[in-house]
């Protein structure tokens, strides 16, 4: 009796997790095994049973054979129709590594780079075409800081619109849980932007934004470097040669300098990551009002004066 009930569940975790189902992005990383992906698959309602997909999948020789890539399921296939889908050689994916901190400038370069996107599909991507889809965008006029970084596969000369989902639909996944919940949770993503340019290390990087938001509380100019560096290089991050901020670009015309504008940036000035988030949403309350990063050692040097301050930019700068 317990041989025919373990058979009949077996094949009854063959079946279709939901017939009808719409299509969705599945996507399987270098190095990751049988059981990853089994777990991923159910994560996503793909599959009934993640015991029949490992089972399944060993005794017909396959758990060895999944591809790294990007691929299209849905939970309208059957177990074998899925392992058969993933254990397909994938010819023309590439692996799109997008580090924290880049910009939707510096993104639409590496993608074009790789052969995924003509260079400018995506940063002058109608994001209005998709907003409908995504509640974060409704209201706004870009994707900086939407666009979450990650590794990606992406196929080569894949449709702007399908790349631009795949990464919005990451940062539903990871991003916006952290943020939903804040009423002020744009800012939030644009302090988040701030501390990925600016500050190595959790801890530093709540006290930094603990430092920001006190700036704006007493009426001061946030004065962010890395905001001014966006401004000074047109929003192109990677491969910028005048990066380093001068005092001279500290008059920069710009709605993003802000040492020359009081309060925030109109967006994000890059895509920062989830570590990144978390901080500023747990900003660290201290006596501090300065802060200064060390070009040799990435320490970061606090102050509670602007003395204080001058003094450790002559030691640390």
């Amino acid at each position: 009796m317990i041989v025919i009930f373990g058979v009949a569940y077996f094949f009854y975790g063959l079946q279709p997790s939901a017939i009808g189902d719409a299509p969705k992005d599945f996507q399987i990383m270098k190095g990751e095994g049988f059981r990853t992906i089994g777990a991923d698959l159910s994560q996503q309602s793909l599959i009934k049973s993640i015991t029949v997909f490992k089972l399944y999948s060993l005794l017909t020789g396959n758990a060895q054979k999944f591809q790294p890539g990007s691929y299209t399921l849905s939970g309208a296939m059957s177990v074998p129709q899925i392992v058969g889908t993933l254990t397909e050689q994938k010819r023309n994916d590439v692996l799109v590594v997008i580090p924290e901190g880049s910009t939707m400038k510096d993104i639409d370069a590496m993608l074009a780079s790789a052969n995924v996107l003509l260079p400018h599909e995506l940063d002058s991507f109608d994001l209005t075409t998709i907003s409908a889809d995504y509640p974060y965008l409704t209201g706004q006029t870009s994707l900086e800081g939407f666009l979450f970084p990650d590794s990606y596969y992406f196929e080569t000369g894949s449709s702007v619109d399908t790349v631009v989902r795949r990464m919005l639909d990451n940062f539903s996944k990871k991003a916006w849980p952290l943020l939903s919940e804040n009423d002020d949770w744009y800012h939030a993503l644009t302090l988040a932007s701030f501390l990925e340019r600016e500050v190595i290390g959790f801890d530093d990087r709540q006290i930094v934004a603990g430092i920001l938001l006190k700036r704006l509380s007493l009426g001061m100019p946030l004065q962010v470097d890395a905001t001014v560096s966006y401004a000074k290089c047109n929003g192109l991050i990677r491969g910028c040669e005048n990066l380093i901020v001068t005092r001279s670009d500290l008059s920069i015309s710009s709605p993003y300098n802000t040492y020359g504008h009081a309060g925030w940036t109109p967006t994000p000035i890059a895509n920062p990551g989830e570590i990144a988030i978390k901080a500023a949403l747990s900003p660290i309350k201290t006596n501090y009002l300065y802060y200064l990063s060390s070009s040799k050692t990435k320490e970061t040097h606090f102050s509670r004066t602007l003395e204080e301050h001058n003094n450790n930019r002559v030691k640390y700068l």
